[in-house]
């Protein structure tokens, strides 16, 4: 098996889309955390509101609306949660946002199973992309690899976004001393709703690619909650490089440790986070103001 170039190449195209669907739900979090010091644990939650969305509008007009539709969706209900919620709760200390934001998990998941109901729903993959491509001589889910191509074009595009714009500049600013930003002259409250949206949007964009991958359940949220703290511990708080490093650790240990040591492959990820924590209790790549 381990002798077959196939395998290695299928393997690694696998790691590569898992890697690349936690980065878009992780990239979010990890930048509102980072420049607003706000531990939103609901974050899962928002994207399982993507995935309901996404959903939703495929069933009625197609897999692109509901694709557009999700992270529109979400951003419009983030202002909504900022405005009623996250604003009061900034100060008010990271056990109280926890606590405030766990609870929330459960009544989005509520609301979710009111409005959609307890039986999963499915999205069918989008016709342009139903098909397989050979790839290296693998044939592979021409989904799964624009999973991959999209992971890859939200980081290019954050990357130039938070290193080569003014905006980027004010960003990394807040980042590293939200008070001097602020003395600086840079509107550091409007920066924070606005990072906040964004993080969301992403969140729905996460749902509404995931949505065709997996079932759509109001419990996903919750259950991508735990490997997306653990891609942010591992990549460092605050930064699009430790999500990025982050979420690749993940999806490569979890895929190869599946197939070449399933005994022990539940518990490599663990035993790496406290690896990780042992020797950089800040993370591989934390921002410098995290």
């Amino acid at each position: 098996m381990s002798g077959d170039p196939g395998f290695w190449i299928l393997q690694t195209l696998n790691a590569l889309q898992l890697s690349m669907l936690l980065f878009l739900l992780s990239v979010g979090l990890t930048v509102i955390f980072g420049l607003m010091h706000f531990v939103n644990l609901a974050h899962g939650a928002l994207y399982a509101l993507g995935a309901y969305v996404a959903a939703t509008f495929a069933g009625m007009a197609g897999y692109w609306v509901g694709f557009f539709a999700a992270p529109v969706a979400v951003a419009l209900f983030g202002i909504l949660l900022y405005w009623g919620l996250i604003q009061r709760m900034r100060k008010s200390g990271p056990m109280a946002q926890v606590l405030v934001t766990f609870g929330l998990i459960f009544a989005l998941w509520d609301l979710t199973r009111i409005i959609w109901g307890d039986i999963a729903v499915g999205i069918e993959t989008p016709a342009l992309l139903s098909g397989r491509i050979s790839l290296l001589g693998v044939d592979y889910p021409a989904y799964r690899l624009f999973v991959i191509f999209l992971g890859g074009v939200v980081f290019a595009a954050l990357a130039v976004i938070l290193g080569r714009t003014q905006i980027g500049a004010m960003i990394r600013a807040g980042v590293d001393n939200d008070d001097m930003a602020a003395c600086l002259g840079i509107n550091v409250e409007k920066l924070f709703f606005a990072v906040f949206c964004v993080g969301c949007a992403l969140a729905g964009l996460a749902g509404a690619v995931a949505a065709p991958l997996l079932s759509v359940t109001p419990g996903m949220g919750l259950d991508i909650l735990i490997p997306t703290l653990i891609v942010i511990v591992i990549g460092g708080l605050g930064s699009l490089q430790g999500a990025i490093a982050g979420s690749l650790i993940f999806g490569f240990v979890q895929t190869f440790g599946a197939v070449l040591a399933p005994q022990i492959s539940s518990v490599l990820i663990y035993a790496l986070l406290a690896l990780v924590l042992i020797t950089k209790p800040a993370g591989l790549f934390p921002a410098k103001g995290a």
